[in-house]
């Protein structure tokens, strides 16, 4: 983004939508041709100079952000994919759509806090850019493992967020879980480690997905080598429904007694409640019993999801509680 193309397009986004110009107007203007305005107003779309919303209270995406959020009492933003898309292509289109909503949510002097994980990976190939101030992005959990390190994809991940706002990224170099509780809690104590654990603590934004071992496009944590065959049927003992950031968690939303919890690097859940705002991005119908979990335990204060797994919460939620009085 260079000075002087930022300055054009910004003046050409002011000139069509905030004074109605036709781009053939603004190019007689700017003394330009009408191809080189349009490439302008894509420009500052793409950098973050300008944010368009569609509101609309009538039709069926308002009303499902209302019923989630009465709900939930979370903030929803649902995202118009068609039933028939596949998996990976849902994905990205919700992802993209989570890169614009974030985006006005952190700004100059704010902390960003980052869960790595396939849907987060696929959000920060979108991110527009947005130049911010004394600002700083922190990984939220370790992400090695026996087999890998977990630096190259977790940095990747990071490295793009620092871009686009511009802002210096401070990762974990611990493994996603250490082999004895007893090792994480001395590494807890090292003064290396306190340090980021307190970048994490004040955070102002999070951002996460929800890890699922029944999603059709599979939670990083349970298909890239994290998990042993004795630490998935520890979970399943434990009734676990999904994690976030390798923090796990049952159906009605506890996560006490889960033995797992106790070797993750993943965030405390009180660091996480106290985070002002805690963006979860969701893509499709196959994660939506680790949502519930997730909502369960009050994570979430704003929901990025598709369509279809909007309806499908509210299906689920709906049945659930119908069961509920009839017992």
């Amino acid at each position: 983004m260079t000075p002087e193309k930022s300055r054009d397009a910004l003046r050409a986004a002011q000139l069509y939508y905030l004074q109605d110009l036709t781009m053939d107007a603004i190019a007689r203007e700017l003394h330009t041709s009408r191809s080189s305005v349009s490439r302008m107003l894509s420009y500052a779309r793409e950098h973050g100079l300008v944010e368009i919303r569609v509101i609309s209270p009538l039709d069926r995406f308002s009303v499902l952000q209302r019923d989630l959020r009465t709900r939930f009492g979370v903030n929803a933003h649902v995202v118009p994919v068609p039933d028939s898309t596949s998996d990976i292509d849902r994905l990205e289109r919700v992802a993209l759509s989570a890169a614009r909503i974030l985006t006005p949510y952190f700004d100059s002097n704010m902390t960003l806090g980052i869960a790595w994980g396939a849907t987060i990976n696929a959000v920060s190939r979108h991110l527009p850019k947005k130049e911010t101030h004394n600002s700083r992005i922190v990984q939220l959990n370790g992400a090695g493992n026996t087999s890998t390190t977990g630096i190259d994809y977790a940095s990747e991940i990071l490295r793009r967020f620092g871009q686009a706002f511009n802002a210096p990224v401070q990762q974990f170099p611990v493994p996603a879980f250490f082999d004895d509780p007893k090792t994480r809690d001395a590494m807890w104590r090292e003064r290396t480690t306190k340090r980021v654990l307190d970048i994490q603590r004040h955070m102002d934004v999070a951002l996460f997905g929800v890890g699922s071992t029944f999603s059709e496009v599979p939670s990083h944590v349970y298909a890239g080598g994290y998990l042993d065959a004795d630490d998935f049927a520890s979970l399943e003992a434990a009734q676990v429904v999904g994690d976030i950031a390798t923090v796990f968690y049952r159906l009605d939303g506890s996560y006490d007694g889960i033995s797992l919890n106790a070797r993750s690097t993943g965030p405390d859940p009180s660091v996480m409640h106290a985070v002002a705002r805690r963006i979860c991005v969701v893509s499709g119908a196959s994660k939506i019993t680790a949502l519930r979990g997730a909502l369960a335990a009050g994570m979430i204060t704003d929901l990025v999801l598709d369509e279809l797994a909007a309806r499908t919460l509210l299906t689920e939620d709906t049945a659930q509680r119908l069961r509920g009085s009839r017992e």
